[in-house]
């Protein structure tokens, strides 16, 4: 039990600290249908009086043990979300332990987006932009959700799941999402100690499973959201410490590069000294979850910093795109950081490096000149300290 505990009382939040900071709420509504409490959700409306409110998923962390946290979330992840004007849902999910084993978990997140899209009207919600995020446990989950968009059943060796489900009454609707914000989660469950090899029949993840992982490689491959990654994915920004004492960062890395290489738009931060909660849960990753999904969803902020400096490291689409053969790209650093700006070709070649320097807090600016190149998709990647961002350019001739 003492993995359990760590799991699941490790981020130390506090339930009853939140102050209310929403207009409107609906508690425990039944998603599934069946009035089990695992089936249980729970929808917050912004302060800010509108009509309708894109709305964010937020998943808790539990190891997958639980499944009734859902209260959990509304004072960490939920908070800066209703200040930055989406409305947030918040699931209960079924229980490893308890209840039943994968894919059960990522059904009923499943089934929370298509009952989220099928009473868009009734709650207020604007289903133009639903996106996701979760820590942990929670933020594979969410993970997931994002790579597996539009499955349905899936077979990897002798093993066929059935990934979307069919939880609840409203299986017409999609469960796409438009994007994911991933807070530490397990991706690769095979290789849960140090990316290398499995842990015991005993770990959160063979409990997920059903069993020993050296004895159920092709469900774990089920449940891992590289699996289900392709060019048409949502964006992603995925958040680790590089102290994580559950989750090694390797976890987050694996899922980065295969993202990249799939050409879905991501961005990576790594936490230095982060653990599995402490170090992240603060204002400044606070604030990177809502900018991207404000920028994502293509909404302004509620609210604005009274001063001018900027808060954490950006990088804008270059211009013009597509371009020939001059384009320029802006970057901004709220400090004094170490940069590299490089342009990789389609096949991850370097063919250019435009910064790689230490630069003070500011904004900057530099133009790429592809003359001699060939037209296609090339990708500039940002790396400002522990921050991460890649954006795809396109070369017209």
């Amino acid at each position: 039990m003492k993995q359990i505990s760590i799991f699941i009382f490790s981020l130390m939040i506090c339930t009853n600290c939140f102050g209310q900071q929403y207009s409107k709420s609906w508690k425990d509504l039944d998603y599934g249908g069946d009035e089990k409490v695992y089936h249980k959700m729970d929808i917050y409306l912004p302060q800010t009086e509108k009509p309708t409110y894109p709305v964010v998923v937020v998943i808790y962390g539990s190891a997958w043990f639980s499944n009734n946290l859902k209260e959990t979330v509304l004072s960490s992840l939920g908070k800066p979300l209703l200040d930055a004007g989406f409305a947030i849902v918040t699931p209960n999910h079924r229980s490893s332990t308890e209840d039943a084993k994968f894919p059960a978990q990522i059904n009923d997140i499943k089934a929370v987006i298509r009952f989220i899209r099928a009473n868009a009207a009734k709650y207020q919600i604007d289903t133009s932009f639903v996106g996701i995020t979760g820590f942990s446990s929670g933020g594979h989950l969410a993970s997931l959700a994002g790579a597996s968009g539009g499955v349905k059943r899936y077979t990897v060796g002798s093993a066929t799941l059935d990934i979307e489900g069919n939880v609840g009454q409203y299986t017409s609707y999609s469960s796409a999402v438009n994007a994911v914000v991933d807070w530490f989660g397990p991706i690769a469950i095979s290789v849960m100690d140090s990316c290398k090899r499995s842990k015991d029949a005993y770990s959160p993840e063979a409990i997920l499973i059903g069993g020993p992982i050296e004895e159920n490689l092709d469900k774990c491959a089920l449940a891992n959201p590289i699996t289900y990654i392709d060019a048409n994915d949502p964006p992603f920004l995925i958040l680790h410490g590089d102290a994580d004492p559950l989750v090694p960062l390797c976890q987050s890395e694996l899922f980065f590069n295969a993202l990249q290489k799939a050409n879905v738009p991501g961005q990576f931060v790594i936490v230095p000294g982060g653990q599995h909660g402490p170090g992240l849960f603060d204002e400044k990753y606070y604030k990177m979850m809502t900018d991207f999904f404000l920028k994502e969803a293509n909404i302004t902020a509620v609210t604005h910093e009274v001063n001018n400096s900027p808060l954490n490291v950006s990088v804008s689409q270059n211009y013009p795109n597509p371009f020939n053969p001059v384009t320029a790209i802006t970057f901004v650093l709220p400090a004094k950081l170490f940069v590299t700006l490089v342009i990789y070709d389609s096949l991850g070649r370097e063919v250019s490096k435009l910064v790689y320097e230490e630069l003070p807090a500011g904004t900057y600016t530099r133009e790429w000149n592809a003359e001699g190149l060939s037209s296609g998709t090339y990708f500039a990647r940002l790396q400002a300290g522990s921050y991460i961002e890649t954006k795809k350019i396109i070369l017209v001739k």
